[in-house]
């Protein structure tokens, strides 16, 4: 029967690989019984909690002239908006400012993307008909169009 042996011991010079595996070995026991330490920890969401008295503006806004719309997401107390625009893509949102005084709830959305080089609708909340109205002014034809 043939079998395969390794040389006597006292003619054996260590490869790289048995020491490499020897010293992880060691590095392995070593640590063995110590606490791994715990990645820091992750800031809460940051999900925009939305102020009430803007909660009206909250949600999808479909226009009717197309495959316009506007998602707003949620609104800061200080009145940054977090803002999608689709069309029926998405496109980039700028900025996005909320405002209201008296109850007159206002929306600024500055958009820029391919073929939107600053585009900015001027919204205000109609709430007897649960709309936003206003203004859309499409920065590439340097046209302002109304939105109602």
């Amino acid at each position: 029967m043939n079998t395969l042996s390794s040389p006597p011991s006292a003619n054996r010079v260590p490869s790289c690989a048995a020491t490499l595996t020897a010293v992880v070995c060691a590095t392995i026991l070593l640590s063995c019984g110590q606490q791994a330490q715990s990645p820091p920890a992750r800031p809460a969401s940051s999900a925009t909690v939305t102020k009430a008295a803007y909660q009206p503006l909250v949600g999808r806004w479909q226009r009717t002239d197309g495959d316009y719309m506007i998602e707003v997401r949620g609104i800061e107390a200080s009145g940054r908006a977090e803002v999608a625009y689709f069309n029926p893509r998405p496109i980039n949102v700028a900025r996005a400012e909320a405002s209201g005084e008296g109850g007159n709830m206002r929306l600024t959305i500055e958009l820029r993307d391919a073929g939107y080089p600053g585009c900015i609708y001027k919204l205000a909340f109609d709430k007897a008909k649960d709309q936003l109205v206003g203004t859309y002014f499409q920065a590439a034809q340097n046209e302002t169009y109304d939105i109602a």
